[in-house]
């Protein structure tokens, strides 16, 4: 084992030293090696681990190491289980158990979801008035009985109101079956659909709805099927089929009802295409047709669409146009310039308003235009590090606009916000709080500190972090454990939101840093760009010099850095562990992407193909080359790395289990150190983990445990 300090100074440790080492009884799985030959652009790579595939999940010897990996876990943890039985109940003590969502209106109902005492799953109510009897339109707990594993997807209530379709995945595969509840009686249809995405779009008719089918191999939805109630799956008239093997579909709805949109998305190019849902069985058409490179959305108002759009605009510009002239881009009219330092992340067109949410120097802002061109205004929001977003807005002939906020030291909240007209007063004071999550436990906002810094990287950049602490715990002495997140993949940005899971972190003197790398959109387009593709080092690089210079400054002990991440973000653990593991005493990677090259050059395995823009085509050189100079699985050597615990689920349709399967098996033959290599993979679950409200903190309660316990913490 690899100590930073002599065993002597353990009395005096703020924290105490591990004792979670190797059990010497207790020896690792092994793993056969049998040789597979690889050979792309004249290269030849052998890969001893790929044996461990199996799309079936049925091979007895992959089976066999699977379970022998969970069970050296097991015995390598049960001197820390009764530490995840504490933190499982801290984390689950602080959800208020009857804890319901702000109601909001639609068609006639105010509808909600709430919880019942000790129930995994919610319960979706309605109700004609807000002091009127509830409606419970679907009780998920019900559903998910039986099932070891249920994930309710959409649920879509039928114009007239009267009927409900809902999506549900009871194997974590996200392949969906439609089912249809009559509200009227509390009946359930005979329809049933299965093999769908999760989503589905009624036409105005009450009588059909659309979804989207998958390819049972690659997991892509690719076709949009038309239903009619009362007939057969086989029945279903197929009325769009994506040739292009790299997009993504999604159906959607107008804010004012009249359209069905279906978005095709690539990484980089998009196309939005309508059908009128007064019109179900007329047939979908492109707003403007796709060009490479082009992103755009649209929001209709009245005969009018507003149009969100990367066209000579990096960070986006909003436009204009007659809807029966939106295929003409001479057309469209500017309302929104591209600005090189704003992103224009979101937009809401209200009866007298345009309200837009922007990103600016890496935080949120919210403002608001009144649409006879009166002065706008925005939003004013007071931390450090926050996140604002538009909340689920359903009527468009309205004054009423809400917002959800929260930051590091600020739980979920819901405002709603009474513009009245342009010439009203002023938005600020007309602002109303309708929800705010209810945190037990005796947590108070102003016990914790929030900040905010630029990090200097290697190159120049200047990377955001956001940052939280206790406040009586902490005094930039260098003596506190760090716990550092990130992710940086598909523009996805990490938000500064709150979380009631990291209190326990902070409540032990930890500071929780969020590293804004680049490959999200943190800081604009650019921000993305210039961590995707060739440039994907650079996420790697930022993460890095984030902890380097934290410790410098004396926010955190160098000898007590722990590192998390998932999917996209474990591929950036298995790269940051492989480039500098003196950095990080212990690393969580779970569902990771870490076999990166392998995976790209089958198009077989699920979801490939639509990733190119962000990775690279491996088929060409340049990529290929590339992608192998950071792949984890192919860059792991022989040298000393972090404690480790590694999770998959079998059944992830995102990451297949193997990837981390057959990296932890090539670890465990080449590291040099006695750290805890631990793999865990869950036989019912897949990318997101266990379902439930409170199963799902299970997992937090896992990786907290394996790092506090290394950390010397028995409570």
């Amino acid at each position: 084992m690899k100590f930073f300090l002599p065993l002597t100074a353990c009395a005096v440790l703020l924290f105490g030293c591990s004792n979670m080492t190797k059990t010497s009884s207790i020896q690792p799985p092994h793993a056969e090696k049998k040789p597979f030959t690889m050979e792309e652009h004249g290269h030849l790579r052998i890969d001893n681990y790929y044996w461990m595939r199996d799309d079936q999940r049925q091979n007895k010897d992959v089976i066999d190491y699977l379970t022998a990996e969970n069970h050296y876990k097991e015995a390598q943890f049960d001197a820390y289980n009764a530490l995840q039985k504490i933190l499982f109940q801290e984390l689950t003590s602080r959800l208020d158990q009857n804890e319901s969502s702000a109601p909001y209106f639609w068609n006639d109902h105010w509808y909600y979801s709430r919880y019942q005492s000790g129930e995994e799953y919610p319960i979706l109510a309605r109700k004609k008035n807000l002091d009127s009897t509830e409606e419970i339109i679907l009780n998920v707990n019900e559903r998910a009985q039986g099932n070891e594993f249920y994930g309710l997807g959409d649920t879509s209530v039928s114009p007239n109101s009267q009927l409900l379709a809902f999506t549900e995945d009871t194997l974590s595969r996200r392949i969906y079956t439609i089912f249809f509840k009559d509200l009227k009686n509390s009946k359930y249809l005979k329809d049933k659909i299965e093999g769908v995405e999760g989503n589905i779009i009624w036409a105005n008719d009450n009588q059909h709805i659309f979804y989207i089918a998958k390819d049972p191999q690659t997991l892509l939805g690719f076709q949009v099927f038309r239903h009619k109630l009362g007939t057969q799956q086989s029945e279903d008239v197929l009325v769009f089929e994506e040739k292009d093997d790299t997009y993504y579909l999604e159906l959607g709805k107008t804010l004012d009802q009249s359209l069905i949109t279906l978005s095709h998305n690539s990484t980089i190019t998009s196309e939005v295409s309508i059908l009128d849902a007064n019109q179900p069985l007329s047939s979908f058409s492109p707003i403007l047709p796709r060009t490479e490179g082009h992103e755009y959305t649209f929001e209709k108002e009245g005969d009018d669409f507003y149009i969100l759009t990367n066209w000579q605009a990096k960070n986006y510009r909003l436009m204009k146009v007659a809807a029966n002239q939106a295929n003409n881009q001479q057309s469209w009219k500017e309302v929104i310039p591209h600005d090189d330092n704003v992103l224009i992340e979101d937009y809401l067109i209200l009866k007298d308003y345009l309200v837009y949410q922007t990103r600016e120097n890496g935080l949120n802002h919210i403002k608001v235009r009144p649409l006879d061109d009166s002065q706008e205004f925005e939003l004013p929001f007071d931390d450090a590090a926050y996140v604002a977003s538009l909340e689920i807005n359903t009527l468009q002939n309205t004054e009423k606009l809400r917002i959800a906020y929260s930051s590091p030291t600020t739980p979920e909240s819901i405002f709603e916000y009474s513009l009245g007209t342009p010439a009203s007063e002023s938005l600020t004071q007309t602002r109303r709080l309708l929800k705010q999550d209810n945190v037990l436990g005796g947590f108070k906002s102003d016990a914790y500190q929030t900040e905010r810094l630029f990090i200097t990287a290697r190159d120049g950049a200047q990377v955001p972090v956001t940052l939280v602490y206790r406040k009586n715990l902490f005094n930039k002495d260098g003596k506190n454990p760090l716990y550092q997140y990130g992710y940086g993949s598909y523009g996805y940005t990490i938000e500064p939101h709150f979380s009631s899971s990291i209190i326990s972190l902070l409540d032990r003197g930890f500071v929780y840093a969020t590293a804004h790398i680049r490959g999200s959109d943190m800081l604009g387009r650019h921000w993305y760009d210039d961590g995707r593709i060739l440039n994907k080092k650079n996420s790697f690089n930022d993460f890095i010099d984030v902890t380097q210079s934290l410790t410098a400054r004396g926010y955190a002990d160098k000898n007590k850095v722990v590192a998390s991440g998932g999917s996209a973000g474990g591929l950036l653990m298995g790269a940051i562990i492989n480039q500098s593991p003196e950095q990080y005493f212990a690393v969580a990677s779970h569902v990771p992407f870490v076999d990166v090259v392998t995976t790209m050059l089958d198009e077989s395995i699920p979801l490939t193909t639509n990733e190119y823009d962000e990775w690279g085509n491996p088929n060409n050189k340049i990529y290929y080359d590339y992608m192998l100079s950071y792949s984890p699985y192919d860059q792991i050597k022989a040298q000393d790395y972090p404690h480790l615990l590694v999770t998959t689920g079998l059944h992830d349709s995102q990451v297949q289990y193997f990837e981390p399967a057959k990296w932890v098996a090539k670890l465990r033959e080449y590291k040099t150190d006695d750290n805890l290599l631990l793999f865990e993979t869950d036989m019912e679950a897949g990318h997101g983990g266990k379902s439930g409200r409170y199963r799902r903190y299970q997992d937090t309660a896992k990786e907290y445990a394996f790092f506090l316990g290394l950390l010397g913490f028995d409570k």
